[in-house]
């Protein structure tokens, strides 16, 4: 090839040059509008990737998680033991304990008398996998979900544990699991926040659930979840005050924003940009907000799978419906905090009502969440933070035992985002009190949901205090076992 030939292939007429360019701008315009966030860059040296962007494909979009606050006994759930029933009234042996630390309610019994559920437990569907039968709508439903049976975690305390599921630590100020999402992602419905939460409260024995669970911690408060009530105004202070419509108000927020502009020129404080970006989001949830709370324009037989008390605004019916509406709306993370599992005496009388109040909603979520085809991109989590005793709290009789909080070992169900269904993880002991097979600590749990999301949790991390912090602290291994 002579010299005239490579000349010709170096030269670039005007419009080869323009076409090039164009597919280049088209491009970088393409990127602007599915990731907004793209190109602005930030001054703040905190984040490491612009919100939006994964760091892999994922297999969930958006996350539900039923938090069932107060510990549910899974030796009356999933973690089926047949060999408590045979050494009912037997004391603990050493050999299982272990010396292992216990609680301040039971350290002094003299005896830790073994008790099996009184309730029976059913194989279901083609997966096989053991359910009580407190759980019948669940039960139908074995065949989409996973069940892990090997969780623990390190706090033997409701408040410790219950914080150390939401935010990878049992201390407070730092970030939610949903905070985190938040950062990460961004949001997927601009007229909506990333991270909402929804309470509700049972019939059984309740626990404190305290505004640092969904804390942003030391992120932008503009990541803090916002809480729905069950009131008229489902979010407090949203409406227009007496004698302003929607213009008003606009030009009002407008004045305030170049108030809060001069502030910051002056003193920097990067909050009052987040001040700025909530009272935005606030006007624009205006609209958005009431039309996703209204549950009248849902169907009948939509209303009837979640059951009579869908219908009635703070239920756990009516939040997990609301749920799947503001997941399908976008919302990134929802968070549904539901009191009363915290059976230390009377467990016989209260778990059922406890278990009643959630049976048929939690199978219907993830029924309507599939049968919209949004099964696939929506993880839903359902669990409490730590499990119960093998042996009974206080006296045992043949008609009324409690359980006290284990940590050691508990159950929880994970179903939809990119988590094989039909499967049971993990195997405790004959007597449901140790991990033999495949333990899967809080850590692990956090690193396999954000990796469902798309993001690495030893990449998702925040510079705060001279060091760089995570979700998943320094710990965590991705479950790849229940990964589809």
């Amino acid at each position: 090839m002579d010299k005239e030939f490579f000349e010709h292939r170096l030269n670039i007429n005007r419009r080869h040059f323009l076409g090039k360019m164009a597919m280049g701008v088209g491009g970088a315009a393409l990127g602007s509008l599915l990731i907004p966030n793209l190109f602005k860059g930030s001054k703040a040296t905190n984040t490491e990737l612009p919100l939006g962007i994964k760091h892999f494909a994922s297999k969930a979009k958006r996350i539900i998680m039923l938090t069932q606050n107060g510990a549910p006994s899974q030796l009356e759930s999933f973690d089926f033991k047949p060999k408590l029933r045979e050494m009912f009234g037997e004391d603990l042996p050493d050999s299982i304990r272990q010396g292992q630390r216990l609680t301040g309610m039971t350290a002094n019994q003299k005896s830790f008398p073994l008790v099996g559920s009184k309730f029976d437990f059913k194989q279901h569907g083609k997966s096989a996998t053991w359910v009580s039968d407190l759980f019948p709508n669940i039960a139908k439903i074995t065949d989409d979900i996973c069940v892990i049976k090997s969780m623990h975690t390190d706090a033997i305390n409701h408040d410790p544990a219950l914080t150390f599921l939401q935010t990878g630590a049992q201390q407070g100020n730092r970030p939610s699991m949903g905070s985190w999402f938040s950062y990460g992602l961004g949001n997927e419905n601009k007229n909506l926040p990333a991270f909402c939460v929804l309470l509700s409260k049972g019939s059984g024995n309740g626990q404190g659930v305290y505004s640092k669970l969904w804390s942003n911690g030391f992120l932008d408060s503009t990541h803090q979840g916002v809480q729905l009530s069950a009131s008229e105004d489902p979010i407090l202070y949203l409406n227009n005050p007496k004698g302003m419509d929607k213009a008003q108000r606009k030009k009002m927020l407008d004045h305030l924003a170049e108030l809060n502009n001069l502030g910051y020129s002056e003193f920097g404080d990067p909050e009052i940009h987040s001040k700025i970006k909530q009272y935005e989001m606030a006007f624009r949830m205006q609209t958005a907000v009431p039309e996703i709370t209204d549950l009248s324009k849902e169907p009948a037989y939509i209303t009837e799978m979640y059951g009579a008390d869908s219908m009635i605004p703070g239920t756990y019916a009516s939040n997990c419906l609301l749920a799947r509406k503001l997941s399908e709306s976008g919302v990134r993370f929802v968070q549904l905090y539901h009191q009363g599992w915290d059976q230390h005496q009377n467990l016989i009388r209260d778990m059922p009502k406890q278990a009643k109040d959630v049976d048929q909603a939690s199978a219907a979520l993830i029924t309507d969440l599939k049968q919209r085809g949004l099964l696939d991109e929506t993880l839903v989590i359902w669990g409490g933070e730590f499990g119960r005793t093998n042996y009974c709290q206080g006296k045992l009789t043949k008609d009324n035992y409690g359980r006290d909080h284990h940590p050691r070992a508990f159950s929880i169900f994970m179903a939809g985002g990119g988590v094989k269904a039909g499967m049971s993880y993990g195997e405790t002991d004959e007597f449901g009190y140790n991990i033999i097979e495949n333990p899967v600590h809080i850590h692990d749990l956090h690193a396999t949901i954000l990796h469902l999301m798309g993001l690495d949790h030893e990449k998702l991390t925040y510079k705060h205090l001279g060091r760089r912090f995570r979700l998943t602290d320094v710990h965590g291994h991705v479950v790849k076992d229940i990964l589809a």
